[in-house]
């Protein structure tokens, strides 16, 4: 096997890295979301004051996304995502204080951390295929693209199922310092095997220069905006405490059942390419289709909740089960999409002006998440979010077509 590994080509050994790298972060990511999410609940926090815990974490991964796109392209992918793990594994020692100490702000301040951690790592990941890929290689794009996008969420997933796991096992404080300590080998090994020029560009971008001046690249982010908001307005904060607090669902049963949800979601996009490139890669018309398909199953779903025709626990699987297989999709194209419009010198620029749309959608999604949960609760979180699906698929009719691009 090791010998099968050194014959690897470098670019292939630097894209398993990279995944790899991705793959642990992730991993602690999920696992920190769930621990907090549940930690909070059990302290007595309401849904919106467990949302104002993840306001800074994406906040500054909204800036981070601005200006580490430029900082990768000026020092290089490597040292971006090296910096990303690093500060992951500050942010984790910052939960590790004794109760007394893990005051709102603090807590917010270790959130703030880990979401520049997490776009800093994020951005260099989807930035480094790019440069992997030889150019024009559209279709070896995608499917490595959707590889790397997909594991990372399936990823997630676990960790989603990690987290609730260790907080049962081996409490809070247990939970932060083994993933800390996990993330610190990954991290020193990154360091050393990570090619020093990767993603450097050229020239030294200037300042100025992080905001995107390519109109497929700004349509698409706008796109992606509104996706993650209807993705997270009901995910993220309302769905868990729903289960916990009016399905009556153990710990352990919220953090395995939306594990198994990312897991398989992450599995349909790493499929993504087989059913959406079959007569070539995609273009703006399969994203249009695609958020088309979501909208509708956003909207049915929506209905069903607020009228009760089946009972909510059926509803909520079931609708969950065809929601993620169908945003997953959307997702994975949105993936390749901005890889594939990102100018080739100077990458992480555009993917990173990108990603910043994509925080700011998390981050409208998290907020109202737990507010319009507490005033209104799950049934108008799926309303918002088929409203804001509408807005993507309207917006994606402008995303340009094969002949165009």
């Amino acid at each position: 096997m090791l010998t099968k590994l050194r014959s690897l080509p470098d670019s292939i050994k630097q894209y398993l890295i990279v995944t790899g790298n991705y793959w642990a972060f992730t991993l602690t990511d999920g696992a920190l979301r769930m621990l907090v999410v549940l930690h909070f609940y059990d302290l007595g926090y309401t849904p919106l004051a467990i949302a104002m815990l993840f306001l800074f974490y994406e906040i500054f991964g909204v800036i981070t996304n601005l200006v580490g796109g430029w900082l990768g392209a000026r020092l290089g992918l490597n040292r971006t995502m090296n910096i990303g793990l690093g500060l992951q594994i500050v942010a984790l020692s910052m939960l590790l204080l004794p109760s007394a100490m893990l005051t709102v702000p603090w807590v917010m301040a270790a959130q703030a951390m880990s979401g520049i951690a997490k776009d800093l790592n994020k951005m260099s990941a989807k930035s480094a295929i790019k440069t992997l890929v030889p150019k024009g290689a559209e279709d070896k794009l995608y499917r490595w693209v959707a590889m790397l996008t997909g594991s990372k969420n399936a990823l997630k997933g676990a960790g989603f199922f990690l987290g609730g796991v260790l907080l049962s096992t081996a409490g809070f404080k247990g939970a932060i310092a083994i993933m800390a300590a996990a993330l610190l080998l990954v991290w020193i090994y990154s360091i050393v095997s990570l090619k020093a020029d990767l993603g450097k560009a050229k020239s030294k971008p200037k300042f100025t220069q992080i905001f995107s001046k390519s109109d497929s690249v700004n349509i698409l982010s706008a796109a992606r905006l509104f996706l993650f908001s209807a993705r997270d307005v009901w995910f993220v904060i309302a769905l868990p405490v729903f289960l916990a607090s009016q399905l009556g669902w153990e710990h352990s049963s919220v953090g395995t059942f939306l594990a198994a949800w990312v897991i398989a979601y992450g599995m349909v996009q790493s499929f993504a390419p087989a059913l959406t490139a079959r007569k070539g890669a995609p273009d703006g018309k399969a994203a249009t289709i695609w958020a088309g398909m979501l909208t509708l199953v956003t909207s049915i779903l929506a209905v069903v909740m607020f009228t009760g025709w089946i009972a909510p626990q059926v509803a909520l699987i079931v609708g969950l089960m065809v929601f993620g297989a169908v945003f997953a999709i959307n997702s994975s194209l949105h993936s390749y999409l901005i890889v594939s419009y990102a100018g080739e010198d100077g990458v992480s620029l555009d993917i990173g002006f990108y990603y910043m749309a994509n925080a700011m959608g998390r981050l409208l999604g998290t907020i109202l998440s737990g507010w319009v949960y507490q005033e209104a609760g799950l049934s108008a979180c799926l309303m918002i979010s088929a409203a804001m699906l509408l807005t993507t698929f309207i917006i994606s009719f402008k995303l340009p077509r094969a002949s165009t691009h």
